[in-house]
């Protein structure tokens, strides 16, 4: 797709950027097909390539306007159309750039300015843990919409005191301590029993995703930079890996070496922590080998649903069932829709509550053909936007296998 840029962006890196994206786009249409919110909506300036064509116009010295910013809005960055395109255009990339340069450009109505600002600042906060506390201490109190956010009050589980030769960083992430701490310690333990230490660098925060997504890049490049520092330490001491139990964050940090490509101080480690970066099912092979008797999975029919930052931002599809499998579990995707994304996408189901709650329903439908008694999924926003729709409990796979493992029953929150 040609782009004659605007004098004002001939010297933008981004704009750059944006416009070597945009010359892969042969407009083929193949991405609408995949498309969460043109399939919801059938709107083509909501699918990837009306979107395209609005940050193209912008690009091209086009004055955007509030509609613009709302069909960018509405995007999932779920990526999906990234797995379908054959030219292999860089649309996530793009959607980033699209947004910030139409957000310098378009001012928003002040309460969606505080909302916006409220979830980037609050949500990588440390203030988030208490203010969570309070909140599970009034769940039975609050209105369906705030109760729905407020996921019951969790049992974190001990964490292992051995130590190994094989050490592993985890990145316990902005809300996940909050919201469901099992999922930390359990990754623990699993690991444990497979002879690899899990090491948490305290410094370490919000691997940036929020911000960046909300078109705040200055902020969220300060805690990637944060985060390298934190890290640093642990990778000249030879860690193994820095495993990402959420894979939200995973898609985020393999990205930290591209964000930070044009920072010379940073840009070399950014590329080192992004090689070093390991999704938690991407040790699965491994894990297998190490665990194949110490686990005793039961029959219990298991529907899982990979995250859209698993199966389309990293690429990883098939090995959470594959190797679940190989060690017992009943476990399957649904037979309909599996690729399509369940309405969470970070803040979207905040920010886009319509869209998103259809998009969960819809995939809930698609999961409960199964009759499963556990959901299980790879993303601390999936499992909370899913549970708020089901009474079937829907737990991170990694929370299955330690219940197997340690011989404590798969039982609801």
């Amino acid at each position: 797709m040609q782009t004659n840029l605007s004098p004002e962006f001939k010297n933008s890196a981004e704009a750059l950027e944006a416009e070597a994206i945009l010359r892969k786009c042969v407009h083929c249409g193949f991405c609408t097909a995949t498309c969460p919110t043109y399939q919801l909506l059938g709107d083509e300036l909501d699918g990837p390539r009306g979107r395209i064509y609005l940050i193209k116009q912008v690009l091209e010295g086009d004055a955007p306007t509030r509609k613009t910013q709302l069909h960018l809005d509405r995007c999932l960055t779920c990526r999906n159309c990234e797995t379908t395109c054959p030219s292999g255009v860089e649309y996530g990339h793009l959607i980033d750039i699209g947004r910030k340069l139409v957000d310098e450009r378009v001012e928003r109505p002040m309460r969606e300015k505080a909302v916006r600002w409220a979830l980037k600042e609050g949500l990588p906060s440390p203030l988030f843990a208490p203010a969570m506390a309070v909140g599970q201490a009034v769940r039975g109190l609050l209105p369906g919409s705030l109760k729905s956010k407020v996921p019951a009050k969790q049992s974190a589980g001990a964490m292992p005191a051995g130590t190994h030769a094989r050490k592993a960083l985890l990145l316990e992430g902005c809300v996940q301590p909050a919201m469901s701490p099992n999922i930390n310690s359990a990754t623990a333990r699993v690991l444990d029993a497979a002879g690899v230490q899990v090491v948490v660098a305290k410094k370490a925060g919000c691997c940036g995703a929020v911000k960046f997504h909300l078109n705040d890049h200055d902020g969220a490049k300060s805690e990637m930079r944060r985060n390298i520092d934190a890290w640093w330490p642990h990778v000249d001491a030879g860690v193994e890996c820095i495993v990402m139990n959420a894979s939200g964050c995973g898609s985020m940090v393999k990205d930290y070496g591209h964000a930070l490509a044009d920072d010379p101080t940073y840009a070399a480690k950014a590329k080192r922590i992004s090689a070093l970066t390991r999704d938690l099912s991407e040790l699965l092979p491994d894990l297998v080998e190490k665990l194949k008797d110490k686990v005793t999975a039961n029959s219990a029919q298991i529907a899982f649903h990979p995250p859209c930052t698993l199966q389309h931002g990293q690429q990883l599809r098939g090995g959470v069932e594959k190797h679940l499998g190989a060690l017992g579990f009943n476990i399957k995707t649904a037979s309909c829709e599996a690729h399509l994304c369940c309405g969470s996408a970070g803040t979207y189901s905040v920010l886009q509550p319509k869209i998103a709650y259809a998009l969960r329903d819809r995939k809930l439908g698609n999961l409960s053909e199964m009759k499963p008694e556990v959901i299980a999924s790879a993303n601390i926003g999936c499992i909370t936007h899913l549970q708020s729709g089901t009474a079937t409990p829907v737990r991170h796979w990694v929370e299955v296998l330690d219940a197997a493992l340690t011989s404590n029953p798969v039982r609801q929150r």
